[in-house]
C-alpha cells in the first residue's frame, strides 16, 4: 500500500512538472519588465542656422560709410595701379590697406577703389595722372594701397579721396579718408571724424600704415 501511495505521488508530480512547460526542480527566471519608455529616446540634432538668420559679428559696422563730396579734382580714367608713389613725388611714404563690404560685413569682390590725391606739398596733378589710380578688390574684399601722406592746401585738411564702384559699373560710395593725428589739428568745415582711418603697426621699411573699412549699399 505504501509502494502504491509513492508511485502515485511521483507521477503526480511529473505530471504537474510537464504542464509547467519546465524541466521539474528548474526555476523559470522571471520574465523581464518592460513599460513604454524603457529605451532612451534618440537625442535631437542641432538644426544648422538659415544664412539669412545668422547675426553679424560683434564688431560689424552698423551704418554706412558716410559719403563726402567728390570735390574739382576728379579725373575719370585712371590708370589701374595700387602703388601711386613715383620719383620726384614730395611727401612721406604712406601704406593704406582694408576692406569693402556691405552693411552685412559680407566683403565685396571685384568692386573698383578709385584714389586721387595731392602730393605732400598740397598739389594736385590737373593734367595727368600723378597720385591717381584705381584697383579692384579681391575675393576677400581687400584693397592695398601705397602712395603719400597729402599736405595741406588752402581751406582743407589732409585727406584722401575715394570712389568705389560695383563690378557692374554702378557707383556705391564717394567719400574721402582722413588721418589721425594731422587731420584733425586743422579747421576744416568738411571735416568727418568717422571717416578717420586706423593706424596700424608701421610695415618693415618703417612706412606708415593705415587701415579703413569702407560699408557700402550695394
Amino acid at each position: 500500500m505504501a509502494k502504491t501511495t509513492c508511485r502515485l505521488l511521483l507521477v503526480t508530480l511529473l505530471l504537474a512538472g510537464c504542464s509547467s512547460g519546465a524541466p521539474l526542480g528548474v526555476t523559470s527566471p522571471p520574465a523581464a519588465e518592460t513599460t513604454p519608455f524603457s529605451s532612451p529616446l534618440p537625442e535631437a540634432q542641432p538644426q544648422p542656422t538659415p544664412a539669412s538668420q545668422v547675426p553679424a559679428p560683434a564688431d560689424c559696422p552698423a551704418t554706412l560709410t558716410p559719403a563726402q563730396m567728390e570735390g574739382p579734382y576728379y579725373t575719370a580714367g585712371s590708370p589701374e595701379r595700387p602703388v601711386l608713389v613715383e620719383p620726384g613725388i614730395p611727401g612721406e611714404p604712406l601704406l593704406v590697406t582694408g576692406v569693402v563690404m556691405n552693411s552685412n560685413c559680407e566683403p565685396i569682390a571685384g568692386a573698383r577703389v578709385d584714389f586721387w590725391q595731392a602730393d605732400g606739398a598740397g598739389e594736385y596733378d590737373n593734367t595727368g595722372y600723378q597720385l591717381r589710380g584705381h584697383q579692384f578688390t579681391g575675393p576677400d574684399g581687400s584693397y592695398h594701397l601705397e602712395t603719400v601722406i597729402p599736405g595741406v592746401y588752402s581751406g582743407r585738411t589732409p585727406h584722401i579721396h575715394v570712389k568705389i564702384f560695383a563690378s557692374d559699373g554702378r557707383e556705391l560710395l564717394t567719400t574721402q579718408l582722413y588721418l589721425a593725428g594731422i587731420s584733425e589739428q586743422i579747421p576744416d568745415s568738411l571735416f568727418n571724424a568717422a571717416l578717420l582711418a586706423r593706424d596700424e603697426e608701421p610695415d618693415p621699411t618703417g612706412r606708415r600704415h593705415i587701415s579703413f573699412d569702407f560699408v557700402v549699399g550695394e
